[in-house]
């Protein structure tokens, strides 16, 4: 047994604790463990109070790393919304050259406008069988909307390819001879061997005449380029044309002409008046095609137009 002797200091008394070896080893535990719990809970309150930003800094921290998350999320999401923007105009700028593409050629092919109207979306539809409507993520959204942009770059380039064809195509009809050099009248010569209308025996004519009216309009069967305006033996008043790619008429007999030299004249532009000038029996005009200048017969160019 352990006697322990009191002392109070308020009462000016003395007195004896006496523990058993029960008490002893509570009073064991009391001092080794319950002393540095209270020491270390003190510590701890001290340590907040002089030193605040022990904790608060840990938490401050934590918010920053959140905010700093949050932050790149938004900036990630600032720059897919950025590039989806450029890319649909892009693909709305790719659309309108398309749409004008597209009506240039109708109006080039003399294509039905209703039937190739480029103005509105294509006619679309059909019963719908779908009953569950999926979610898109937006990469895939993004790469669905790349892989349209390069559709429409491919059929950019086609059209295109397709108006140089169209182009080319009208221009070779433009400049190759084709039709009659008068809007009326019939037909007094053809091409060939004939009777000589001023004399015995036979000859070879280079041309086609067209009978009709004096003072009609003689008309260019092609565009291109006069080469020759005025008198030529045999001819009379005789107008030549070039036409590229080794082609190029001749009108003879003519009243008057209305053009000059280098002058470039469209197809079914007025080259002069119908007449009866030259080596000619009456108002005609004498049409001649020739090839790489040689004369080839007109019949087929003027059946070329029907």
């Amino acid at each position: 047994m352990v006697n322990i002797l009191l002392v109070t200091k308020f009462f000016g008394k003395t007195g004896n604790l006496h523990l058993g070896r029960n008490g002893l080893i509570a009073l064991f535990l009391v001092v080794f463990l319950a002393i540095p719990t209270i020491v270390g809970i003190t510590s701890y309150r001290m340590g907040l109070v002089n030193h605040p930003d022990g904790l608060t800094g840990t938490i401050i921290t934590e918010l920053d790393t959140q905010k700093e998350t949050i932050e790149s999320a938004i900036r990630d999401t600032n720059e897919n919304l950025s590039a989806l923007s450029q890319k649909l105009g892009r693909m709305q700028s790719h659309i309108i050259r398309l749409d004008a593409l597209g009506q240039r050629l109708t109006k080039m092919a003399d294509l039905d406008k209703g039937e190739f109207n480029f103005e509105h979306t294509p006619a679309q539809g059909g019963p719908d069988k779908n009953t569950k409507t999926e979610a898109v993520e937006l990469s895939d959204f993004i790469e669905s909307m790349q892989v349209l942009s390069q559709q429409i770059d491919d059929r950019s380039k086609q059209l295109a390819v397709l108006e140089t064809m169209i182009m080319t195509r009208n221009l070779q009809d433009e400049i190759l001879p084709a039709g009659r050099p008068i809007r009326g009248g019939w037909i007094s010569s053809y091409f060939g061997w004939r009777t000589n209308p001023f004399g015995k025996g036979r000859e070879h004519h280079d041309g086609m005449d067209f009978a009709g009216k004096s003072g009609s309009d003689v008309l260019s069967v092609a565009a291109g380029v006069v080469t020759w305006a005025g008198k030529r033996y045999g001819y009379g008043n005789l107008v030549e044309v070039n036409h590229g790619n080794g082609y190029a008429t001749r009108y003879g007999h003519n009243e008057t002409i209305v053009v000059e030299v280098g002058q470039t004249v469209k197809k079914g532009e007025v080259l002069s008046k119908m007449g009866s000038t030259g080596r000619s029996t009456g108002p005609h005009v004498h049409f001649e095609v020739l090839h790489h200048g040689r004369t080839v017969n007109p019949d087929k160019y003027i059946q070329a137009s029907r």
